[in-house]
């Protein structure tokens, strides 16, 4: 490996680190006192969820070749999901009807 491959990749691990470490910092620096705020409090909650909704709800179109099956999965899952099933089942569901509707189409 070259010298500015060496360079470059401790550079770059560098960058990493302070970007993943900035946000678990700076709360820890500026909040010394407990949320009071309901508003705050209920934004804190749902982010994590939103986040993952997010980064996953897009993939899900591009899981399998046909759109179609994709679509078709995912509103049983959503359907279970709301029908308070278990993730195991929801999962399973989901993908037994895109792969069943997959071969439909």
């Amino acid at each position: 490996m070259g010298e500015i491959m060496k360079i470059y990749f401790v550079i770059s691990v560098m960058i990493m680190a302070v970007f993943t470490y900035l946000p678990r910092m700076l709360p820890l620096t500026f909040f010394r006192k407990e949320i009071t705020s309901p508003f705050i409090k209920s934004l804190l909650y749902y982010v994590p969820y939103a986040v993952l909704a997010a980064l996953s709800f897009p993939s899900i179109f591009y899981a399998t070749k046909n759109v179609y099956s994709s679509i078709a999965g995912c509103l049983v899952g959503i359907y279970f999901a709301y029908r308070e099933k278990g993730l195991v089942f929801v999962a399973i569901a989901a993908m037994l009807t895109s792969y069943i509707v997959g071969f439909m189409c």
